[in-house]
């Protein structure tokens, strides 16, 4: 993991063209900025592993629905 220190409106850049700015310090929470193309998607991390949870759990529903599709046939 890469630490960097930055202070208020100070920012650190991720490849060409992802900037992240620091906006605001409020005791102890720290207000970000992001810009990055609109073809990258930016979540919070709980949001992030909430989607991914979800991904996996469709899949397991799809292979398992497609199982006794499979199942049905073949008894007929």
């Amino acid at each position: 993991m890469l630490v960097l220190t930055r202070r208020l409106k100070e920012s650190i850049m991720i490849g060409d063209d992802i900037e992240i700015s620091i906006l605001s310090i409020e005791g102890d929470q720290v207000k970000l900025g992001i810009s990055a193309p609109k073809n990258v998607d930016i979540h919070r991390k709980e949001i992030y592993l909430s989607i991914q949870q979800e991904n996996s759990s469709a899949t397991q529903t799809e292979a398992s629905a497609i199982e006794s599709l499979s199942n049905f046939f073949k008894k007929k």
